[in-house]
């Protein structure tokens, strides 16, 4: 089921720290946000800036040393590693960089894991991976192994796999780094495209100011805070 929260996350006074040898690095500090159900959002950065840390905060991957996250209605914060689990698998769809495809199984296999993990049906799960697969452009692919895939293509079974259990908060950290300009263009228009049919949240990480030009509007982590960038015109990746 897709949100139907008007805050899809809600984050307050987030911080996150980690050891660097005898000193404590802060990466987070004390961020603010709101994002809106169906909305997506830019986390504009450099490299090292925090943009993975803090997607892997509302993904529910990493907890928080203080503040508050609230998402698709669910209070994170202080939430144990079973529980925030079970949240992550049911809620929230990953799209990494790395497509992150098991390399064992077929692409269908790929998406209806995600599925089985979530006690769907096998009737339904096989309806819901066509579905997704004729989304993404790849209806008669089911059966390949990702290595049989280009980049783009398997970039598009990692956003079938990703959107195949109906999430409420879709995270993409640097989702188009490994591709070309043209397939880069594809994925991301794919990646609003299904976002827009399904309401889900988009975040999404990235340093180029031209993919988060894409999103509905861009916030940028830089020394451990968040600001709003200003608005432009949306602009082809």
């Amino acid at each position: 089921m897709t949100s139907t929260f008007a805050n899809s996350i809600r984050l307050r006074n987030l911080t996150r720290e980690f050891r660097e040898g005898q000193r404590l690095r802060r990466v987070l500090d004390h961020i603010s946000a709101d994002i809106a159900a169906g909305e997506s959002v830019a986390i504009r950065g450099r490299s090292g800036s925090g943009k993975s840390t803090l997607l892997n905060l509302v993904g529910a991957i990493d907890a928080a040393d203080n503040g508050e996250i609230c998402v698709a209605g669910m209070e994170l914060s202080g939430l144990p590693e079973r529980q925030r689990t079970l949240f992550r698998r049911r809620h929230i769809g990953f799209v990494y960089q790395a497509f992150n495809l098991l390399p064992t199984l077929n692409v269908g296999d790929n998406i209806r894991l995600v599925l089985e993990l979530n006690g769907v049906a096998a009737r339904s799960a096989n309806l819901r991976v066509k579905e997704l697969l004729a989304a993404v452009g790849l209806a008669d692919r089911a059966s390949s192994l990702p290595d049989q895939l280009s980049g783009g293509e398997q970039q598009r079974v990692a956003i079938a796999r990703a959107l195949s259990h109906r999430p409420a908060v879709l995270l993409a950290d640097e989702p188009t780094g490994n591709l070309d300009d043209d397939s880069a263009k594809i994925v991301l228009e794919l990646l609003q495209s299904l976002r827009q049919t399904t309401g889900t949240t988009l975040l999404i990480a990235t340093h180029s100011e031209r993919i988060s030009s894409f999103c509905d509007r861009a916030l940028e982590l830089e020394q451990g805070r968040l600001r709003p960038v200003a608005s432009s015109e949306p602009a082809s990746p």
